[in-house]
């Protein structure tokens, strides 16, 4: 087992190509356990606090898919990666919460949001992708958990705001996100993903245009990735488990 505690910096391909080898056997061994394929599961790595030279490493190891959580630190770290020789190309997911008044500094930079909590915010988010002509991949944030802490809209509105998303037309909605129960009791934590899985289904059956592909759950992190598998996730977003703990 590799030790997760040393200074972050020293990480070099080949440890975090090994760490991102656990993180995929944790995924397929909870798919396994849940009679679930393991290549239904994405492994996303969040790369909160993280350095671009980080960030390049854990490309050339392999882990092409990553997710920020600020508007700030998402453009910083693109202009460092471009500068970055052989830099290996991305596909970015914004995972955090995400303003209105910040969604043009994200838009230009990311395949998808998966933190759509509003309408006001996915409308914000359609024209910025309708005046750079292109289509953006979205996740509606789902607050399971009820925890004022946590964004995203209540689980009573959130079938009514992912039709009112889908039908946006230079969004597409991918699914729905959350942040799952903050609880030591795996039941909590548990039922949080179990109601987006819920309230996916309701979404996907309701017919509305742009839905019936809206199919994917973005939930589980690293410290309740099995829960989320086990509950249907279709993507994980995993920090510590790949870069160990965030930094002091």
């Amino acid at each position: 087992m590799v030790d997760h505690s040393p200074d972050h910096s020293g990480y070099s391909p080949s440890v975090l190509a090994e760490l991102l080898a656990q993180a995929h056997n944790r995924i397929a061994t909870a798919a396994s356990a849940a009679g679930r394929d393991p290549d239904e599961v994405q492994l996303l790595v969040a790369v909160k606090d993280r350095s671009a030279s980080e960030v390049a490493k854990l490309g050339a190891a392999g882990g092409l898919l990553i997710g920020h959580n600020r508007a700030q630190e998402l453009e910083a770290m693109a202009a460092e990666l471009a500068a970055i020789p052989d830099s290996p190309s991305f596909t970015t997911h914004f995972i955090g919460r995400l303003q209105s008044n910040k969604a043009q500094k994200v838009v230009p930079l990311v395949d998808c949001v998966q933190s759509v909590d509003s309408l006001r915010l996915a409308e914000r988010l359609n024209r910025l992708a309708d005046a750079r002509e292109r289509d953006l991949e979205v996740f509606v944030q789902v607050n399971t958990s009820a925890e004022t802490t946590k964004g995203g809209v209540a689980p009573e509105g959130a079938e009514a705001l992912a039709t009112e998303v889908a039908a946006l037309p230079r969004l597409r909605l991918r699914g729905l996100m959350t942040i799952g129960a903050n609880s030591t009791d795996e039941a909590v934590v548990r039922a949080s993903y179990e109601r987006l899985a819920a309230l996916r289904d309701a979404v996907v059956a309701s017919g509305a245009p742009g839905t019936t592909e809206a199919t994917e759950l973005s939930m589980g992190m690293s410290r309740d990735l099995e829960i989320a598998v086990a509950a249907g996730a279709t993507m994980v977003r995993l920090g510590t488990a790949v870069f160990g703990s965030e930094r002091s």
